[in-house]
């Protein structure tokens, strides 16, 4: 048991994880998980505690080395420890004792609906996309300096405390690098490319804080963290069992998931189905900017001097949540293991559409009023029929996410490459490649997520070589056609119309 391993925390919105892979075959070696908890304060508002998600991760390490020492493995075999983390997400804390000033503003809360209003209509012409050629986002809830802006106008105090240096923000990458690597006691504040440029703050030419974004948004420039590569040795871990380990590997989870796919090539794309749905593009050297929707972001930066590789993503706000709210809201289905079985006793979803827009509507719409819509319900209409087009909804959100995508690159996508919670459900894969009409690849080790970010830590410290990872084994699910989908799809394109403008 002396082979060298390589660590990985996955920080979620719902959990927290903590991986070990060996670095030669990079099979998983142990991990834990911990579930995180969510608070909504108010209506659209979604909150976690700081130092819940260090401490879940924390917990998970010591779980996983315990384990790692009762199958014969030593510590000192961690070479590096990658992190991905949940992005957009804002944490601002105090830099002296460590105490967050509030619960971390989740990326998926809805808050700033009317900051956002307020922001536009700052622009000339009042247009949402004012900033997109330089942070490729457009303006919406979504993003971090959206949420600080929120955070400035309803705590005036923030503005003195910034000021002061007493406090500071980071996304949840660095508010673990932070913590793990001293924290008031000489902790590192920095974040890395990819969440980096979720926040409307980074020029994605120059890879560094825009003052012009900064000042736009009034996010003084002294609260942000230094932006580095997603591979490079950022400080060592100074407490717990991992003390004197290097940090080597920092990717939101999107961009870790990207690479923990091989998705290395221009033209390749991965959607992972968590509690959102997330579609990114490999789209190479160069931004390519959206025409049809989508955000231009970036894929990763694999060391200091490595190429940045780009990429084209489409963002859906609710995909497993939505199975969750049938469970824990509508209660029409007791456990998200029955939903595959339920959703086969019925041939389609006989015209029953749904449409999730909980918290808006992400790419390529960008609609925050946007609210949940179910049409076509007749006095047929079955729970079973609910529950299918619940699965036919995500397919259909992904499949305007790939038309734009195909618009945007000018060639179209040939096949697409899945992970997530949702993947388990081979009927909705099969669901998924007959509305896109493209394969499904799913392979067998469905973490890609938390092996990305253990690629990018191992490359850093020389024990990876990209060129030498091994393709992983896969199933395929191959689309059937069938000439009642576009018809179908049609049907679709109303509901999302009517779902706009509620709120």
């Amino acid at each position: 048991m002396e082979d060298p391993l390589i660590a990985a925390i996955d920080q979620g919105t719902s959990s927290s994880r903590f991986f070990v892979f060996s670095a030669k075959t990079m099979e998983v070696v142990a991990k834990h998980q911990v579930e995180i908890h969510q608070t909504f304060p108010k209506d659209g508002w979604v909150e976690e505690d700081p130092l819940e998600i260090l401490s879940s991760i924390q917990t998970c390490i010591r779980h996983t080395i315990d384990d790692l020492q009762v199958k014969n493995y030593q510590v000192s075999n961690i070479k590096a420890v990658g992190i991905t983390n949940q992005r957009e997400s804002t944490i601002i804390w105090n830099s002296k004792t460590g105490q967050p000033f509030c619960n971390a503003v989740i990326w998926l809360d809805n808050r700033t609906v009317q900051t956002v209003e307020n922001l536009i209509d700052s622009t000339p012409d009042k247009n949402k996309e004012f900033l997109k050629s330089k942070c490729g986002l457009p303006f919406s809830p979504y993003f971090s300096a959206v949420k600080i802006r929120w955070l400035l106008d309803n705590h005036p105090e923030l503005r003195d405390l910034f000021q002061s240096g007493e406090y500071i923000f980071g996304t949840v990458d660095s508010w673990l690098i932070w913590n793990l690597t001293g924290g008031p006691n000489g902790g590192i504040h920095i974040t890395d490319v990819t969440n980096a440029s979720r926040t409307m703050l980074m020029n994605l030419q120059t890879l560094s804080w825009d003052p012009e974004l900064c000042n736009f948004f009034k996010v003084p420039l002294n609260i942000l963290p230094d932006i580095k590569s997603s591979s490079e040795v950022y400080g060592t871990i100074q407490e717990g069992p991992l003390k004197g380990i290097c940090i080597s590997g920092c990717l939101g989870d999107q961009s870790a998931a990207l690479l923990g796919h091989s998705c290395l090539e221009p033209g390749q794309a991965k959607n992972t189905y968590g509690t959102g749905c997330f579609i990114l593009y490999n789209t190479g050297r160069e931004p390519v900017e959206s025409k049809h929707g989508l955000l231009t972001t970036v894929g990763y930066k694999l060391g200091p001097d490595a190429p940045t590789i780009y990429a084209l993503e489409g963002s859906v706000a609710v995909a497993g949540a939505a199975i969750k709210w049938l469970r824990d809201s509508l209660g029409i289905i007791k456990s998200t293991s029955e939903v595959e079985s339920l959703a086969a006793s019925v041939d389609s979803s006989h015209n029953v559409i749904f449409v999730p827009a909980f918290s808006g509507l992400y790419a390529p719409h960008w609609d925050p009023h946007a609210r949940g819509t179910i049409c076509g319900l007749t006095q047929f209409s079955t729970r079973n029929h609910i529950v299918r087009a619940t699965l036919e909804a995500i397919s259909y959100q992904t499949k305007e996410i790939i038309n734009a995508m195909n618009l945007d690159s000018g060639t179209n996508l040939t096949r697409l490459n899945v992970d997530g919670g949702m993947s388990v459900n081979h009927l909705f894969l099969q669901i998924q490649a007959d509305i896109l009409g493209i394969p499904i690849v799913k392979p067998q080790f469905q973490e890609a997520t938390a092996l990305g970010a253990a690629i990018a830590a191992g490359s850093a410290v020389k024990l990876l070589d990209m060129n030498d990872l091994a393709e992983r084994p896969s199933e395929t699910f191959s689309p059937r056609p069938s000439s009642a989908l576009d018809a179908q799809y049609k049907k679709w394109q109303m509901a999302i119309e009517r779902s706009k403008g509620w709120d």
